[in-house]
């Protein structure tokens, strides 16, 4: 039997942390093979981050992705030498040493191929085999650099890992109970969810729910990977994600509410109203690596036409200097930007087969006068760009007008 576990940066944040989780993964190697992935100590990438950042503007990127995979090769070495205090056989690995595989596309590489081979024998040797989670490296093996996943990459390792080893259970282990109606912290009567199906959290993900990464729950389900989320310390029940099944029909509708501030509106007015142009934008962006969400574009009024787009709050500076020769080539007039919205969704596979849905949003929205600048949706998710001083009041009249606090409530919205 093996077992993938994976612990977050706040589970490994001080020495004492990081003994308790040693005793943990030593019960658990009593009885399973254990390969465990962890994130970096605490704020440790934060820091790192802002240490680059006082020294460059828009740091170097390949060398952003080797200063801060340190992070997570530091605490999975503190981790192997608890073990080690604990009389634990166990080893340390880097993202590449584990066989993991990616683009070369710095800070948001994507998992081209795991090679299992080290972790097996290191496993049938009878170690615990511990992995810095959030990177890997590039194919060429006489130049290979170092790469990383993007923030939460280290949930995207595990689930990597346990699909390359066939494991029969991957654990995420943070610092929460599960995954919650709502983020706990802002809404008082979210509840936590005893499964979920990996479709929901997808969206879930997507959309600011902190809690997994959208890539690792991607992963799982291509893979057939069944998630575990609980907390690291209290033995409590987590959430399980797996593939829908029949009993999930008879659930609310509607399975959660997702947040999320980490968002830039940038807009540009004045565009000519001609083939191509949006071609030209969206292509640019797409070539620096900078995912694009909730866009919109006005009526053309006498050729030109205004268009509003959000990517994340990171790629803000990069996709302006992208932009800026864009715009001159077209004759744009000029481009704007707001760091002051925010989103909120609602998600579950249910909306997409029960009519009412927006109808109850808006409703709730409007009545705690909350305003929508726009509106994006999928098959099982509506999400609405608002304030960002609006969104703990807006997740929480979510929540109650779809009365998600009930585990077995009445299906709101037909």
């Amino acid at each position: 039997m093996i077992t993938v576990q994976k612990y977050g940066g706040s589970s490994v944040a001080s020495t004492e942390k990081i003994m308790t989780v040693a005793k943990r993964i030593k019960h658990a190697a009593e009885c399973s093979q254990v390969v465990v992935v962890v994130s970096a100590m605490g704020d440790a990438t934060d820091q790192l981050i802002a240490m680059a950042k006082a020294i460059s503007k828009i740091p170097n990127e390949r060398e952003l992705d080797k200063l801060l995979a340190t992070g997570e090769q530091a605490s999975s070495a503190l981790l192997t030498l608890a073990l080690h205090e604990l009389g634990t056989q166990a080893v340390s690995l880097t993202g590449g040493q584990a066989g993991i595989i990616t683009e070369s596309t710095p800070g948001k590489a994507r998992i081209l191929n795991v090679n299992p081979e080290r972790l097996s024998q290191e496993l049938n040797e009878g170690k615990v085999v511990v992995v810095a989670g959030f990177q890997g490296i590039t194919e060429n093996a006489t130049w290979a650099d170092i790469t990383t996943l993007g923030r939460g990459g280290s949930d995207t390792t595990a689930v990597a890992l346990a699909a390359a080893l066939h494991a029969d259970r991957c654990e995420i282990y943070t610092d929460v109970d599960g995954v919650f109606t709502a983020d706990p912290r802002i809404c008082l009567n979210a509840r936590k969810l005893d499964s979920i199906c990996y479709e929901e959290m997808l969206e879930l993900a997507g959309q600011g729910a902190r809690v997994m990464h959208s890539r690792a729950v991607e992963l799982g389900e291509i893979y057939g990977v069944n998630i575990l989320v609980a907390h690291s310390v209290r033995e409590v029940p987590g959430t399980l994600i797996c593939k829908e099944d029949d009993t999930m029909e008879a659930r609310n509708p509607v399975r959660g509410i997702a947040h999320d501030t980490d968002v830039a509106k940038i807009t540009v007015t004045s565009l000519p109203d001609r083939p191509g142009i949006a071609y030209q934008i969206f292509h640019a962006l797409a070539e620096a690596n900078i995912n694009v969400d909730v866009i919109v574009q006005n009526v053309s009024s006498q050729g030109v036409t205004d268009m509003s787009f959000t990517v994340n709050l990171a790629d803000l500076a990069k996709a302006q200097s992208v932009l800026d020769p864009i715009m001159q080539n077209v004759g744009a007039k000029n481009l704007t930007t707001s760091v002051d919205l925010a989103k909120v969704s609602i998600v579950g596979t249910g909306i997409r087969s029960h009519p009412g849905y927006a109808d109850t949003m808006f409703g709730a929205l409007a009545k705690n006068g909350i305003n929508i600048v726009s509106i994006t949706t999928s098959e099982i998710r509506i999400t609405c760009l608002i304030d960002k001083a609006d969104v703990q009041q807006a997740v929480q009249s979510l929540h109650d007008a779809f009365e998600l606090e009930k585990p077995d409530g009445p299906v709101k919205g037909e």
